[in-house]
């Protein structure tokens, strides 16, 4: 399968492909080096309910995305999959990598045993509003965030 998780080498890559968007430029900062990237990268790669995956295309990374698990105590204890940072290299876009990529995270959650798969987007994107209904994700709720 194409997807598979990432490896530290490809933290630089995987900077490119979150990178590439307009909204990441104000949120990411490179001055100190690739460290911080490589610290959040071992931390994710440590704890069982992240996995940073990526997606393979002629063993290249053309995509990413973020898949943790939340345990819970509602829904009879129920676990949540969360998808975050999921980008598809922009010359590749409309060949339906995204598509495969979520159905692959989907398959995932399920097989976790996942109530649900959630995930947050920033209101500006309306594209990837289109995509993720598209794809059989639906507005449920409004999130609400705070910078600490």
């Amino acid at each position: 399968m194409p997807l598979r998780k990432a490896r530290r080498d490809e933290v630089p890559r995987i900077l490119q492909l979150l990178l590439d968007d307009d909204l990441a430029h104000g949120r990411e900062d490179m001055s100190k080096g690739l460290a911080p990237y490589e610290a959040a990268f071992d931390a994710i790669a440590a704890d069982h309910n992240n996995v940073l995956y990526v997606w393979d295309e002629n063993g290249f990374a053309v995509g990413c995305v973020q898949l943790t698990f939340l345990p819970g105590l509602s829904y009879q204890g129920a676990w949540i999959a969360q998808a975050e940072g999921v980008r598809v290299d922009r010359a590749l876009r409309g060949q339906r990598i995204g598509e495969k990529m979520m159905q692959a995270i989907m398959g995932i959650a399920r097989e976790r045993g996942c109530r649900s798969l959630q995930l947050k987007s920033d209101k500006r994107r309306t594209a990837a509003h289109r995509f993720y209904e598209r794809i059989g994700l639906r507005m449920s709720h409004e999130a609400m965030t705070v910078d600490l």
